[in-house]
């Protein structure tokens, strides 16, 4: 029962109209679980995200009339054995900025926050589900929109740990926050991470509606989240992250470019770019849900709308969490 209204809320975010979920909307929502389910919570306003040097955050939200908010919810059980981070990227909704979306692709763009829906929702049924381990989670919050200051293609970012990134897409805005919210993660020094991102179309094409694509640095690692998802029934696909496509990211102005400078590979490019904001010796994990977070009328699945994908996994990954390595 825990587990299903876990999922149905972070399926209930996911179909709220991006004009109502707000990101200081969703907060208000997560601060209710914080509450109801004896959660630690911080939220950073816009004041405190520019003040922590959350550049990616800031720079997706240049052309929002909405401020950002940053979430850091805690689970913290008695004697925890090790430490999670959860990370979910949290776009309330997705125009594609200035490298505006057609307008079919923006129709279903309120689901583009499914990953930070996830995330809130394996952490309000932590403690139902007798989780021993310690749980963060990391929630950017922002919509990406067309605003007199948005940020231009050419424009530079500094993320939270100085890594500097040249915009070239402005659709490309989620690896941005995730960046910011990976930096944050590692810093607090947990034993593995995972992030969830409606991160890249490339991988409905890779695998279509119903798998997940499954990229990390660690083997046990990504074996973890593998066995997790496959026990609840929620299918993944691990892809590689080949180092001699690294290349395709990097940028003559900057230390990174946030799009590949080839079409081919682009769900592995994105994961490598988020690899770049892990602190070496972390255990990391990405799951790529842009094609799992939402159906649509021609999916085929019992649900119209936002599905909760994830929410098992993360909540089977943390009721099992082993350290890896």
């Amino acid at each position: 029962m825990h587990v299903g209204e876990a999922q149905c809320l972070a399926r209930d975010l996911v179909n709220e109209p991006g004009g109502a979920l707000t990101p200081e909307a969703f907060a208000q929502v997560a601060v209710e679980v914080a509450e109801r389910e004896n959660l630690q919570i911080t939220v950073m306003d816009a004041d405190d995200i520019a003040a922590a040097g959350l550049g990616g955050v800031m720079g997706v939200n240049r052309g929002s009339t909405h401020p950002a908010r940053f979430l850091v919810l805690t689970y913290e059980p008695h004697a925890p054995r090790g430490t999670l981070a959860l990370v979910g990227k949290g776009i309330t909704f997705d125009s594609g900025g200035l490298s505006i979306k057609p307008g079919e692709a923006m129709m279903s763009m309120k689901m583009d926050m499914g990953g930070a829906a996830a995330v809130l929702g394996a952490m309000s049924a932590m403690a139902a589900v007798g989780v021993k381990a310690r749980v963060h989670g990391y929630i950017p919050l922002t919509d990406n929109m067309l605003g007199g200051d948005a940020t231009r293609p050419g424009d530079v970012l500094t993320i939270r740990n100085g890594t500097t990134v040249e915009v070239l897409n402005t659709d490309a805005e989620g690896r941005l926050v995730l960046a910011d919210a990976l930096s944050l993660a590692c810093e607090d020094t947990p034993d593995a991470i995972i992030d969830l991102a409606t991160l890249t179309g490339a991988v409905d094409v890779a695998l279509g509606p119903f798998i997940a694509g499954l990229m990390g640095n660690d083997q046990a690692w990504i074996d973890q989240v593998r066995d997790a998802a496959h026990s609840v029934g929620e299918r993944v696909w691990q892809l590689p992250l080949p180092d001699d496509y690294r290349p395709w990211i990097e940028s003559d102005v900057a230390d990174l470019r946030n799009i590949s400078k080839v079409r081919s590979a682009g769900s592995i490019t994105a994961g490598l770019f988020l690899s770049a904001f892990v602190t070496e010796g972390t255990a990391w994990a990405h799951l790529d849900i842009a094609s799992t977070a939402w159906s649509g009328e021609s999916r085929g699945l019992d649900v119209s709308g936002g599905t909760g994908y994830g929410v098992r996994t993360l909540l089977e990954l943390a009721r099992t969490f082993r350290r890896p390595g």
